[in-house]
């Protein structure tokens, strides 16, 4: 059993690694929904490139966690969850609820690298 929940934690933490690489190119890109999302929870696009500098280095940690570095893989995903967690918190804020699902996501998929990597690491 401990097996297969590994193995969909691992998919999920794959998928969360997909996903931020996505997000980083749209922030990089400044692409219209990102702009308009940021706008709206009044972030400044100055600040996009900061942001998609940690989403990656996120991402490039949990990669780094499948490659025989776990320790770190868990460090890159509890980073992601915390910055998830001030997103959908900077939503909620501001009162921003039409498109929280996304963070939401990220986050929930950040939760799930977490888990793998503990689990791993147990």
């Amino acid at each position: 059993m401990t097996g297969m929940v590994q193995g969909a934690l691992a998919v999920v933490t794959v998928v969360c690694v997909v996903a931020n690489v996505f997000i980083v190119v749209a922030d990089l890109s400044r692409a219209r929904f990102v702009l308009a999302n940021s706008a709206e929870v009044g972030l400044r696009p100055a600040a996009l490139p900061c942001l998609a500098a940690l989403k990656g280095a996120g991402a490039v940690g949990l990669v780094a966690g499948f490659a025989g570095l776990p320790l770190l893989g868990l460090a890159a995903a509890v980073g992601l969850v915390a910055f998830y967690l001030g997103a959908v918190v900077a939503h909620i804020r501001t009162g921003v609820l039409h498109n929280i699902a996304f963070p939401l996501v990220f986050l929930v998929l950040a939760g799930g690298a977490v888990s793998y990597f503990a689990l791993v690491l147990s």
